[in-house]
């Protein structure tokens, strides 16, 4: 047997049978859950599919439940409290994460699941192909604030992800159970996006078909509201995970507004042998110190994130990988005795 050549699965997929688990994060969303249950339970027959109801105020619940979901209620508001729920509280090897708009395609899941276990990869994001139906379904600003917002985490992380806002991935368990999952909104996905960077975790795209919601139903996005929400995530990922960019480039500030002030200083007391400028000299050395107690700073906090990326690397590498998990399913299946 080969890397890559593993039993066929109940599901469908080219994997060997690993326990797959559809996680999908639901508020309001009793207009399309039906729909994407069912997608989900036709393309994935064997996963189990549990829905995430963030405390709705319709009967979105009720609906999943009655489509043959398993329904969890979470009572904090917010993508990213549901997010830190489903991968405590769900036991798989690989975790299909969807949005409950049906939006997505359920069909091209056995697709990303082939792919992260053939190439024994973390993460699969669904990049959104928009299905042309309908103009309204991919707006251009979404658009053109998704490409700013994966941009600055690109310039600011690394990475060649082209839709880091996609809500369609398909995660490892040891994705799963190593992310801290510190957001609470829809700021979530660069959290995960970024985590897999930090950690260098293989990760690919996967190109899907994004469609328009459901006749009635409702996006609970916000595009300014959300897309600060996010800008301000990046910038305290940055702050938290690269301190000493992040202090070097407010020290390097400091330090040319040093410079700036000192100048016409140096001049003044080179021709008179004065200073007449007291405040202005007073703020030159207090720029001076602030620049150098900001290196410093960048120095401290770099060791202190080094730290948590080993810790967090090495809760990381404590778990199987994909492609072990397929294998010892493999092993179980030959060798049920």
């Amino acid at each position: 047997m080969t890397d890559t050549d593993f039993p066929a699965s109940p599901a469908g997929t080219g994997a060997a049978p690993l326990r797959i688990a559809v996680v999908i994060p639901c508020y309001n969303e009793a207009l399309a859950i039906a729909q994407v249950v069912a997608g989900f339970r036709a393309a994935l027959p064997e996963a189990e599919i549990h829905v995430f109801d963030n405390n709705s105020s319709d009967d979105t619940a009720a609906v999943a439940c009655a489509a043959g979901a398993i329904v969890t209620h979470v009572a904090l508001r917010g993508k990213g409290n549901v997010v830190r729920r489903m991968f405590a509280d769900v036991e798989a090897d690989v975790y299909v994460m969807v949005d409950g708009d049906a939006t997505y395609d359920a069909s091209a899941a056995p697709r990303l699941i082939d792919r992260l276990v053939n190439d024994n990869l973390d993460m699969v994001v669904g990049n959104r192909v928009d299905d042309g139906q309908n103009a309204l379904t991919y707006r251009a600003g979404h658009r053109l604030g998704n490409r700013m917002l994966t941009g600055a985490v690109a310039q600011l992380f690394g990475g060649g992800l082209t839709d880091m806002l996609s809500g369609y991935r398909v995660f490892s368990r040891r994705y799963a159970k190593s992310f801290p999952a510190l957001s609470q909104g829809f700021e979530t996905e660069t959290e995960l996006t970024v985590h897999a960077l930090e950690l260098r975790m293989p990760y690919a795209e996967e190109s899907t078909a994004y469609s328009t919601r459901p006749e009635g139903s409702v996006s609970k996005l916000s595009t300014y509201r959300d897309g600060w929400r996010i800008l301000k995530t990046i910038c305290k990922l940055f702050v938290s995970e690269r301190p000493l960019q992040f202090f070097s480039i407010i020290g390097g500030l400091l330090v040319l507004l040093s410079i700036a002030l000192a100048v016409p200083l140096f001049m003044t007391y080179m021709h008179t042998g004065l200073v007449p400028r007291l405040p202005t000299a007073v703020l030159v050395t207090g720029a001076m110190l602030a620049a150098m107690l900001s290196f410093v700073c960048g120095i401290v906090m770099h060791t202190v994130t080094l730290g948590r990326q080993e810790g967090k690397r090495l809760r990381y590498l404590a778990i199987p990988s994909v492609r072990e998990r397929a294998r010892a399913a493999a092993a179980r299946m030959h060798n049920p005795g």
